[in-house]
């Protein structure tokens, strides 16, 4: 019988819930690294037991952490990343007089083939990569080096690197987003890059068709459809069917299309979920009501999930990195609040319940489907 692993970043620690894969009662452990933000965690697919989390603080710096054993035990990773000496100062040396400095550690993709193979995108943006696990990390320079580089800005959470897609039929097609500077694309293994931004608008920029300052809060794809993806935009909810090329919304019947977060069905690759938010200034679901809206025809129209779901007095949001899928046949959907609520579905959606009610604000979370 299978077995689920979720794993849930938050502002105070990280925490590991499993479940068999009826996903019906749920053994909640943690908190690991308690007291401090743990903004991602993700494992390798290429190894369910190497995982990766980003723990971090405005006093002690950014701290990659690693456990080769689904998360019993812990051990830092890495000098790149390393604390130098200015609280909240994370200093990269990149070959110029002085140290380029970052926040914090946004997002890890791990490679589905090699476990010790990660990218890293951090706050201010920009790209590394790891080959030894975490040991040593080598930036991608290409992509800050981007001629629209100077005119990227940030966003109202920072100029984070928040999103890497891995184009499983093509290794060397990697796609990013950062907010707020759009999606960019490199078909070289990360030497080179280019904007992939045709067809957004955004009103709050000088020019609404630049090529570059669109805020991109994430995007998404289904494997088997590297071509296909998927964006949530600030306002606006995308799709390109040319790997970027071009856009077009989708948000269709959606009752607002503000939101964070994105996410595709394992196994339906027309099947998308989003949570709508009220706006870019009310960041809690319209009229107090939690609900998941998901389109089974890729966009073209839009349904309410609300069974199980808070439908009064809610005002949580739910972040870029909070909602995950399994892999398992009835294909489980996972999100998690500022409230410290996370719920799953497993039924794709039609009914929730609560897996964890009182835990501290998540930040992200991310599903392992175990044999």
């Amino acid at each position: 019988m299978s077995r689920v692993r979720v794993l849930v970043g938050t502002r105070k620690g990280a925490f590991i819930l499993t479940s068999s894969e009826r996903r019906t009662r749920w053994t909640v452990k943690g908190p690991y690294f308690a007291g401090w933000e743990i903004y991602h965690l993700k494992g390798s697919p290429a190894d369910p037991d190497r995982l990766y989390a980003s723990q971090s603080s405005a006093w002690f710096g950014q701290v990659v952490q690693r456990s080769n054993d689904g998360g019993r035990t812990w051990a830092p990773v890495g000098n790149a990343f390393a604390y130098e000496g200015v609280p909240g100062t994370h200093q990269w040396y990149d070959g110029t007089p002085h140290p380029w400095e970052f926040k914090r550690v946004w997002h890890f993709e791990p490679s589905p083939l090699e476990p010790d193979t990660v990218y890293a995108g951090v706050e201010d943006a920009a790209l590394f990569r790891t080959t030894d696990g975490g040991q040593t990390w080598q930036e991608l320079p290409g992509l800050r080096g981007h001629g629209t580089g100077s005119q990227w800005t940030p966003g109202a959470g920072g100029m984070g690197l928040h999103t890497i897609l891995l184009n499983p039929a093509d290794p060397a097609s990697i796609v990013v987003a950062i907010s707020a500077a759009g999606a960019f694309r490199t078909d070289d293994g990360g030497a080179t890059w280019r904007p992939i931004n045709r067809g957004l608008k955004s009103q709050y920029i000088p020019d609404p068709d630049a090529e570059i300052g669109h805020c991109v809060h994430r995007i998404a794809r289904h494997p088997s459809r590297p071509s296909v993806l998927f964006m949530q935009k600030h306002w606006d909810v995308m799709r390109s069917d040319d790997g970027g090329e071009s856009w077009r919304e989708v948000s269709g019947n959606l009752p607002t299309d503000f939101g964070f977060t994105i996410d595709v069905h394992s196994h339906e690759p027309d099947t998308v979920y989003v949570v709508p938010i009220k706006s870019d200034a009310e960041h809690y679901p319209l009229d107090g009501r939690l609900r998941v809206y998901r389109s089974r025809t890729g966009g073209n129209a839009w349904e309410a999930l609300s069974d199980g779901l808070p439908q009064r007095n809610c005002y949580v949001n739910v972040l870029r990195e909070a909602m995950a899928t399994d892999a398992l046949e009835s294909c489980g959907i996972y999100f998690g609040t500022t409230g410290g609520q996370v719920y799953v579905s497993a039924d794709s959606g039609d009914h929730w319940s609560a897996i964890a009610r009182d835990l501290p604000a998540v930040l992200s979370v991310e599903v392992q489907t175990l044999a």
